[in-house]
């Protein structure tokens, strides 16, 4: 058996960084810093690396973007310098052969470069001298010399949110720029996105725990379309977070690579770095702090597929690359906080798409920042740098036996995609919009619903109002009434003189409308929707009457609380809203069993705003919460939140109860370490069995074809500290990989073994690296940040936030780790019935309707 002294020996074997000294330290050597060596980056069998030049960061800086000129030559930019125009070596020739010549002219910090119409176009995202804005530069006497430059607009954003990416529109005659969440929104001719942004949150938003951006409200980052000179803009997409690249498929739908908020970890509200189709009008759901909307709101899209944890850069298709047909067509995307390129695999479904990732090139550390694909050699070039760290220019290849003949351009999904862009083009102002999108609004597709109330939102609404609230079909209902909300009650930033006053009993109707949809005939979506069309109801029409409020109450009570955690968060916001009786006694029942801090955290901001209906033993196991919460850990802002969350509740106490509650409101919480607490929750479960691989297969066959159980399976997840690192359906932590597809990548055994034996092949896109110092002490973890010549190492799964710094100079080598940062034995605290539940809830992708879970 087991012993718990052993148990903690192995968890600080896997889970902590460790430094250990052989003999005396030595005085440590100065190194100078160098581009990532090609022997430590990883491909994929059959392709080729090579590091073309390593960039004199004392010249010629730090390299952020490229493009291709007309003689498919590539032109970077430093990020605090100058513009280069690179001469590559033919294939096959030396690196030598490099040719770098600095473009003299007064521009550079680019952050966006395209060759089109005969022009250099350069998005500068300032960094010391150059304004923020689009250029154009040119040459005008054809002697190969880049000589006139001209402003079109300048931009008010600047830092590392600012603009960045232009891109070639699909037919040859636009541009697209591409601008993050510190940009301001500039003065557009026309949009896409109906105007009529606003924060829409049902209680109060509490801003980012450090303050970041505190006053940077939606809809965040932007998409514009604009001509060649620059005269005409038109917004396409928004509520983006930090989007630094774009592309356009062969189908002609564009897809951007949005960033995270790495502060948010193990918080509810944090969102995975993720690629987006990005449609006409999208809106995807930044907001700051804790506001930003979960890709179920019926008012955002959601991702076409989940990264993880990262820092999105340059992004392109590889559209012209002499690789094998699969490659070709896939969407490369680069990470460069985690040293990753992926090469993303898009299959059309309906009118849009879903996807899986594959590593394509990955070292430690390697700051990946831009590509592109050279169409006259066929080769991939990529770039690494950033941030004043050192900068490198590499070639891939593709040296193996598959064909790399071009990709024969497949159009699957055609017809769907044709009806979504037939909805589009009445995206803007047009008498024949509502009739042509109203059948669309209960399209079973979510992009083609999209598209059809956008176009309604474009019209005025008095020709539409009163069908909206006619509307039967329960899923058209739902979409029109969405969009009556948003278009009825635009915020005052958004309204003109000439529009109508709102209808003052519109309330009434659309709760009327609502009340008439039977909740038990709604799917799982369907329900969530009609709750996001209450929240709408409120933020935009106002507090509800009494009446219409017990209305509501009346109708969701007994729904509450459901059956998933989704639906249970809209529930519980919604009803604290409304202060109803049983929002204290339902909300914290679901407290108590929640299973994770995301979900545990959750409510409780939720129930920081009820001033009704406790009892004060709830309010005394509520205010607790936040002693047990003291061990819980998470990015940057994690404690910040917590302790905001705690002041609030303080502040809608009574009086009375705040005296009664001192003793626990004012208790010093002990604050465990992570390994402590994650030790604790293992503890509490005594070991069963020290399992081997022969013990449980056997079982798999059998009993995992039916009567398994998701809630017990979710729980365990939860009981033996999955949920600490790993997220699932949308839920835990975000470390370590995130598992939800994992029943698409492993088979029931493969993912058995992986458990069981974590060490025994360790995955590349989570594995930890080997950093060994001069001085001969040597750090495990993962590298997550650079900065000019400083390393980020996170040196522990359970606290996103312990990272240790490291000269990039002291470094002496830096080799993959054979070690897995998971632990062992972890299997050994459940019996085999609940080995089968938690491997049931694996494979179920949390799909609670799976044969598995029949009876």
């Amino acid at each position: 058996m087991t012993s718990r002294r052993s148990l903690l020996t192995a968890l600080i074997l896997s889970l902590c960084s460790f430094v250990l000294h052989a003999g005396e330290p030595e005085a440590p050597a100065l190194i100078k810093p160098t581009a990532t060596p090609v022997d430590a980056i990883r491909t994929l069998k059959g392709f080729k690396v090579e590091l073309l030049y390593d960039v004199p960061k004392d010249k010629e800086g730090s390299w952020v973007c490229m493009c291709l000129d007309p003689k498919n030559r590539l032109i970077v930019s430093d990020q605090y310098g100058s513009l280069y125009r690179v001469t590559p070596p033919k294939i096959g020739g030396p690196a030598s052969e490099t040719k770098v010549e600095k473009i003299d002219l007064a521009i550079g910090e680019a952050q966006g470069l395209l060759w089109a119409f005969d022009s250099l176009y350069v998005v500068v995202n300032k960094g010391a001298k150059y304004a923020s804005g689009v250029y154009r530069v040119r040459d005008t006497n054809n002697d190969d010399v880049l000589d006139s430059l001209e402003t079109l607009r300048t931009l008010d954003g600047a830092g590392e949110h600012g603009p960045h990416a232009v891109l070639l529109s699909p037919d040859g005659k636009s541009l697209y720029i591409v601008a993050g969440n510190s940009t301001k929104l500039t003065q557009y001719s026309s949009t896409r996105v109906p105007p009529l942004w606003s924060e829409d949150h049902l209680l109060p938003r509490m801003p980012d725990g450090r303050g970041f951006m505190k006053d940077v409200l939606g809809p965040g980052g932007c998409i514009y379309k604009i001509d060649p000179d620059g005269k005409t803009w038109e917004l396409v997409a928004t509520g983006f977070r930090n989007q630094y690249d774009a592309a356009f498929n062969h189908q002609g739908d564009l897809f951007s690579y949005d960033a995270d908020m790495e502060w948010d970890m193990n918080t509810p509200w944090y969102r995975p770095t993720r690629v987006c189709l990005t449609t006409s009008g999208a809106e995807f759901g930044w907001r700051n702090g804790t506001g930003k909307w979960p890709p179920y709101y019926a008012d955002t899209l959601p991702a076409v597929i989940n990264i993880g944890p990262g820092s999105p850069t340059g992004i392109v298709f590889g559209y012209g690359a002499k690789f094998p047909a699969k490659y070709q067509e896939a969407l490369f995307i680069c990470d460069w906080s985690y040293g990753k390129m992926y090469a993303v695999h898009l299959k059309p479904e309906g009118s849009a798409y879903t996807a899986e990732k594959e590593e394509f090139v990955a070292a430690s550390p390697l700051p990946l920042t831009d590509l592109v694909i050279n169409p006259a050699d066929g080769a991939m070039y990529f770039a690494i740098g950033g941030r004043k760290t050192q900068s490198g220019l590499y070639r891939v290849t593709y040296v193996g036996n598959e064909s790399t003949a071009p990709a024969k351009i497949e159009d699957k999904g055609k017809g769907e995609r044709e009806k979504r862009r037939q909805l589009e083009a009445f995206h803007k102002p047009d008498p024949k919009a509502v009739k042509a999108a109203w059948s669309s609004l209960k399209d079973k597709d979510r992009f083609i619903r999209w598209a059809a109330r956008v176009a309604l939102e474009h019209q005025p609404v008095t020709e539409w109002q009163a069908k909206a609230l006619e509307e039967k079909n329960p899923q058209a209902s739902l979409t029109a009434l969405t969009a009556l909300v948003r278009a009825s009650a635009k915020d005052q930033f958004h309204r003109k003189p000439t529009d109508p006053p709102v209808d003052p009993s519109l309330q009434g109707k659309v709760i009327a409308a609502l009340d008439r949809i039977e909740w038990e005939k709604l799917s799982e979506a369907q329900r969530l929707e009609m709750v996001r069309v209450y929240d709408l109801t409120f933020t935009r029409l106002g507090q509800p009457s009494s009446a219409d409020a017990q209305k509501v109450i009346a109708k969701l009570d007994p729904h509450y609380p459901a059956g998933t955690r989704e639906l249970n968060s809209m529930l519980t916001e919604l009803m604290v809203y409304l202060q109803a009786p049983s929002a204290a006694s339902k909300g914290m029942a679901l407290l108590a069993k929640a299973p994770t801090q995301e979900e545990q955290l959750d409510l409780v901001k939720s129930l920081r705003m009820l001033k009704t209906g406790w009892t004060m033993e709830q309010r005394k196991e509520y205010f607790n919460w936040f002693i047990k919460a003291a061990s819980f850990r998470g990015g940057n802002s994690f404690e910040k939140f917590v302790e905001n969350i705690k002041i609030e509740a303080v502040a809608n106490l009574p009086e009375d109860a705040r005296t009664e509650l001192k003793a626990i409101i004012e208790a010093k919480a002990e604050r465990k370490s992570p390994l402590e607490a994650f030790a604790a929750l293992l503890a509490g479960r005594g070991t069963v069995k020290e399992y081997a691989m022969e013990d449980v297969a056997p079982l798999l066959e059998k009993g995992l074809a039916k009567g398994r159980n998701y809630e017990r399976g979710k729980q365990l997840f939860g009981a033996v500290g999955c949920f600490a690192c790993h997220r699932f359906d949308n839920d835990g932590g975000a470390v370590g990989p995130d598992l939800t597809g994992v029943a698409g990548r492993f088979s029931a055994r493969d993912l058995l073994e992986s458990i069981i034996n974590p060490s025994k092949e360790v995955s590349d896109q989570y594995a930890q690296v080997l950093i060994t110092k001069t001085d001969g002490t040597f750090i495990t973890g993962r590298i997550v940040n650079l900065s000019g010549d400083g390393i980020n190492v996170s040196t522990n799964m359970l606290d996103p936030n312990d990272q240790a710094k490291i000269d990039v100079k002291t470094v002496k080598s830096i080799k993959p780790s054979k070690m897995s940062p998971m632990p062992e034995g972890l299997l050994n605290r459940l019996k085999e019935d609940e080995i089968l539940d938690l491997m049931g809830y694996l494979l179920s992708r949390g799909d609670k309707s799976h044969k598995m879970f029949e009876k």
